[in-house]
């Protein structure tokens, strides 16, 4: 849905060859994914492209959201769920209890004891490390650190998804092995405080091992995508703003 970092691509202003590309694989939005699993829909994150994003792919139905973390750039498109409520009710949505604390106050007009009229209306489900379903759909959540946050990433089936992550302990890398599909976040060629760069994404993906792995999450820094796909290995690509990846 999106694989850009908070600040999108292009940014506000910047006249960088990335920013100025005429190539659509160029142009990111803020980052989410969609899993479809046998005619479920599950979305990761609700950024603030979230409406733009259900739009562009033409989703009618969600029957889970699931937060990675609170930063605004996973939670602040979450007002417009109220198209979603005018067709469906009330929308499950998943998430750590601090984060949970965190919508509620952000949201607070929709969670108040008498909500204002018409804002969202979401079901609030609090998650910890233990696997849950969503619509009858296993998942398993993947603890990252996104500088001193705590991140979540989800494993659902052979495909796994980590976004704003820094470090994953050993443990939690363990959650990975044997995967078909990794989409992890590599924000950049250079160190970053609090998210993986190129080298350190490549890391984590030659230690799991995944049959293919989709770097996302990617700032103008990482440079051109048409370039940078050149210089990566045979089993790792770059993803791009409506890709659609199929797990067969």
């Amino acid at each position: 849905m999106g694989t850009g970092t908070s600040l999108g691509v292009p940014i506000i202003g910047c006249g960088c060859a990335v920013c100025r590309s005429t190539d659509t694989r160029d142009r990111r939005l803020r980052t989410s994914a969609l899993f479809t699993v046998d005619g479920r829909r599950l979305l990761i994150d609700a950024g603030p492209d979230f409406r733009y994003q259900m739009l562009r792919a033409a989703v009618t139905h969600i029957d889970g959201i699931m937060l990675t973390h609170e930063h605004a750039d996973h939670i602040f498109g979450l007002d417009d769920i109220r198209a979603f409520n005018w067709m469906q009710g009330p929308v499950n949505l998943y998430a750590e209890e601090r984060v949970l604390q965190n919508l509620r106050r952000v949201y607070d007009y929709a969670f108040i004891p008498a909500p204002y009229p018409g804002s969202p209306k979401l079901a609030l489900h609090s998650i910890d490390m233990q696997p849950f379903d969503v619509a009858g759909i296993s998942v398993i959540p993947v603890r990252g650190w996104h500088h001193r946050l705590p991140v979540l990433g989800f494993r659902i089936g052979n495909a796994a998804y980590l976004t704003d992550v820094k470090t994953v302990a050993v443990a939690e890398q363990q959650k990975l092995l044997g995967l078909d599909i990794l989409i992890v976040n590599a924000l950049r060629h250079t160190s970053h405080h609090s998210h993986f760069n190129l080298e350190e994404a490549l890391q984590l993906i030659n230690t799991v091992k995944p049959r293919h792995a989709w770097l996302t999450h990617i700032s103008h820094d990482m440079g051109l995508y048409a370039e940078t796909c050149q210089n990566l290995p045979e089993n790792v690509s770059i993803a791009y703003d409506g890709l659609i990846i199929e797990n067969t």
